[in-house]
This record gives structure tokens, C-alpha cells and sequence, in this order.
């Protein structure tokens, strides 16, 4: 009885092992396909794009409070791509807006750079991204490019 007992005991570790062995396996290959595709968790891919700012309604070559702009982009990762606008005053967020640059984007293609929350007479300093939404809805950056705007 004390065979068996010695048998079934030491059958149950080498399965229990076998399983961790494969658990293992299988971790470091699905991690490598991931990171062979650019999943990572910083939202960035491996997709190329492009991002320049278009000053609309400057007259000196330097974006303004008030003023709009838009963006030049090209990308080969999606046919749905967007442009996020984020700006700062100093520390104190001021600003965010989103843009679709796809024949259909249903809103205007341009931004308006201001806000309840921007303080007059106060430079801010903002960032674009070049992004789109992946099939479970979060943002893919492929660029950003930064820019100043003054009062």
C-alpha cells in the first residue's frame, strides 16, 4: 500500500511539473510574438507615420491663442488615423482636443487653440500625436511633434 501511495504521489509532482514546464513554454512564446509585433504597453507600434503642423490663420509663422491649426499626416497603419492636441501652461493642462483625418470625420479638420482654462498673456507649449484605435478601442501612437503658442 505504501508503493502505491509512494507511486501515486510521485505521479501526481511529475504532472503537476510537466504543467508548469508547459505553462512556462507557452509564456515565453506568446510574449515573444507580442513583442515581435510591437504590443507593447506604452501604446506605441510599429507602424510609421508623419505629423506637421499647418498654421491657418497666422500672419507671423507662429501659432496664437485663439488661432486654429491643423495638421499635414500620413500614415500606413490605419485609414482611420486621428490627431490628439494637448496643450500646457506650465504645469496646469489648458487644453485637449481630437481630430479625424479620414474623408469622413464628421466634425471640422481644425483645432482652436484655446479654452476656458487658458490664462491670457501666458505662453503654453503643446503636443500632437499621430494616433488610431485598435479593434479594442485604445489609442496606437505612431508620432508627436511639439510646438509653442504664443499669447
Amino acid at each position: 500500500m505504501r508503493l502505491i501511495t509512494r507511486f501515486i504521489s510521485h505521479s501526481f509532482l511529475a504532472v503537476l511539473e510537466g504543467l508548469l514546464i508547459a505553462t512556462l513554454v507557452i509564456g515565453l512564446i506568446a510574449g515573444s510574438a507580442l513583442a515581435a509585433k510591437g504590443g507593447g504597453r506604452d501604446g506605441r507600434t510599429n507602424g510609421s507615420g508623419t505629423v506637421a503642423l499647418v498654421l491657418l490663420d497666422s500672419t507671423d509663422g507662429v501659432a496664437h491663442r485663439g488661432q486654429r491649426v491643423t495638421f499635414e499626416v500620413a500614415t500606413t497603419a490605419s485609414d482611420r488615423p486621428f490627431v490628439g492636441l494637448r496643450c500646457w501652461q506650465g504645469s496646469e493642462w489648458v487644453y485637449d482636443g481630437y481630430v479625424g483625418y479620414f474623408p469622413d470625420y464628421l466634425w471640422d479638420p481644425w483645432f482652436v487653440l484655446d479654452s476656458n482654462y487658458w490664462a491670457d498673456g501666458t505662453d503654453a507649449f503643446c503636443t500632437a500625436r499621430l494616433f488610431y484605435y485598435d479593434k479594442r478601442g485604445n489609442q496606437k501612437v505612431l508620432t508627436s511633434t511639439d510646438f509653442a503658442v504664443a499669447p
